[in-house]
């Protein structure tokens, strides 16, 4: 006959069971097979039993931030951010499925083997952002070290909480235990899901992020030396390890800044000025001798020798086809405010709305010295009006039109990026430009990403508009695409507004229009929003090359 819980002797962790007399000792032979008396705390279940539940949050919770660290890093480094946290969620929960599996053969000194495990999760887990930053910066091979860290993580997250619900076990029915370990196990994946993005990340960045969610690991191992029974020089061993590990893991806090901009410095192969983490994404500003460079997550924006170049075309044959100076102008990206330099040439300007998502560019680029030095203050001008939102929800809200609109955002790296790419993004555009306005798109090189480039402009012409595909040599990137945009009739510009720029002239419009062979049109198919074909093509052809 099955005895009910409320019948059931108590139990230590390897399943044992507890005897107890008046006036005695308990007795007991737990998980390191050693026979001395259990604490008096694992007799007092209201004591237990709440601590080591919430244990059970903190565990969940850190599990899930590890992997959302892996998911936001790779979606970074490699882009395409679907394909990123697809690829490390699966690998994850493959992982936990192989750790559960292996908890079958755990058996004996079960607390032992629980700390040494959560000591190895805070470790690995707690040192994860750092340790793939560095290894992108200084290393390479980012992606057999993603997957890595993630494998390691998930089997050992896996191994966790089967022996924490067997180290529970002698606590309460076997349905009672499931029930409340797997219940605040998702209570603890919500906490993470909702606080990640909108506390951690802004607040501390994912570097340390990570490694506090370590230092509450190691905080559990070492909460649990007091509330399980283990040996007396055992257990004072095993605190020394946890306060080792937290203690490592702490001054991985103080210290990540300094170790990170010290990698970027040999990565970027000058010194780091400025960096930050933002929500968004890694912001590195480097000086050399002369030259002063712009990364968002490692990949080049744009380089004070030649963004010249890059800036005048994006600019200026838009307005010239527009056939007046503009009035008003719509920014859309160019959180750096170079494109908003340019437009301030035009003396009939009287507002420039800039929309950008990341408030730590446009913050950057509005105070300190060496970045408004290149844009002129551009961004301090009273005419200039700063939006930090997204750019697609803006153009559909937004009542408001301008005589011309620049837009600038990052190549279609991801999906997310991508919707800003499509159709129906463009359709909204053309309403906040009208029938005499013009618009110019940054579309990635025809060179190097030649369908993408193509895509750009068969999306813009499917969502109304009479596009003129135009190019220009940047040194930094090869050969550079754009799209002027317009109503029917849009014409290939002839004479510049302005005088004295860097690298325009009048002489060199007619080339900028002119597509050799290998940068011909090719058939691409349209971005909606739908099915966004554009990020995967764009992905596939940059892997060809290096950036």
């Amino acid at each position: 006959m099955v005895e009910e819980p409320s019948q059931r002797a108590p139990r230590t962790p390897d399943g044992s069971a507890v005897s107890s007399a008046r006036g005695g000792r308990a007795g007991r032979a737990g998980p390191d097979g050693a026979g001395d008396a259990l604490p008096p705390a694992v007799l007092r279940h209201r004591l237990v039993s709440p601590a080591l539940f919430a244990s059970v949050v903190v565990v969940a919770t850190s599990g899930l931030v590890y992997e959302l660290i892996a998911g936001t890093v790779g979606s970074y480094v490699l882009g395409d951010s679907v394909l990123q946290f697809s690829s490390v969620i699966g690998v994850y929960l493959f992982a936990m499925g192989v750790g559960s599996y292996l908890s079958r053969f755990v058996t004996g000194r079960l607390l032992e083997r629980f700390i040494a495990i959560e000591l190895g999760i805070a470790l690995v887990g707690g040192a994860s952002a750092p340790l793939l930053f560095g290894v992108y910066t200084a290393l390479g091979a980012f992606r057999a070290a993603l997957y890595l860290v993630v494998f390691v993580v998930g089997a050992l997250v896996g191994l966790e909480i089967p022996l924490l619900i067997r180290l529970l076990e002698f606590r309460l029915s076997l349905k009672d235990l499931v029930a409340r370990v797997l219940s605040l196990d998702y209570i603890g994946a919500l906490i993470a899901s909702l606080l990640f993005p909108l506390v951690f990340v802004p607040r501390l960045g994912l570097q340390r992020t990570s490694l506090l969610f370590g230092i509450l690991n190691a905080g559990v191992a070492f909460l649990g030396t007091f509330l399980l029974p283990v040996e007396r020089v055992k257990r004072l061993a095993l605190r020394a390890q946890c306060l080792v590990v937290a203690g490592a893991l702490a001054v991985g806090m103080v210290l990540v800044d300094r170790a990170l901009g010290a990698t970027e410095a040999a990565y970027f192969g000058a010194p780091v000025v400025y960096a930050e983490q933002s929500p968004y994404q890694r912001i590195v500003l480097t000086r050399s001798t002369s030259t002063t460079r712009l990364f968002l997550n490692g990949n080049l924006q744009f380089s004070s020798d030649d963004e010249h170049r890059y800036h005048e075309v994006l600019v200026h044959p838009a307005v010239a086809a527009l056939g007046r100076d503009p009035r008003t102008a719509l920014v859309l990206g160019g959180g750096d405010g170079l494109a908003v330099r340019e437009l301030l040439r035009y003396p009939a300007i009287e507002r420039i709305v800039l929309v950008d998502l990341d408030g730590a560019v446009t913050r950057l680029f509005s105070t300190l010295p060496l970045a408004v030095e290149l844009n002129r203050g551009a961004l301090s001008d009273p005419r200039v009006e700063i939006l930090t939102e997204d750019a697609y929800g803006y153009v559909e809200r937004a009542a408001e039109a301008f005589d011309l609109a620049v837009v600038d955002f990052p190549d279609p790296a991801n999906y997310a990026v991508g919707k800003l790419y499509t159709a129906s993004f463009y359709e909204r555009l053309r309403e906040r430009v009208g029938m005499r306005g013009v618009a110019v798109v940054q579309a990635t090189s025809p060179y190097f990403a030649r369908e993408s480039f193509w895509s750009i402009v068969t999306t813009l012409e499917a969502a109304g508009w009479t596009a003129r595909p135009l190019h220009a040599y940047v040194p930094s990137f090869g050969e550079w695409g754009y799209v002027l945009c317009g109503a029917e009739g849009l014409p290939e510009p002839e004479h510049l507004r302005v005088l004295g720029l860097r690298f325009l002239e009048d002489a060199r419009l007619p080339e900028l229009f002119d597509f050799p062979r290998d940068m011909a049109r090719v058939p691409a198919p349209v971005n909606r929003l739908s099915d966004q074909r554009l990020v995967p093509i764009y992905a596939g052809e940059w892997t060809e090359w290096p950036r």
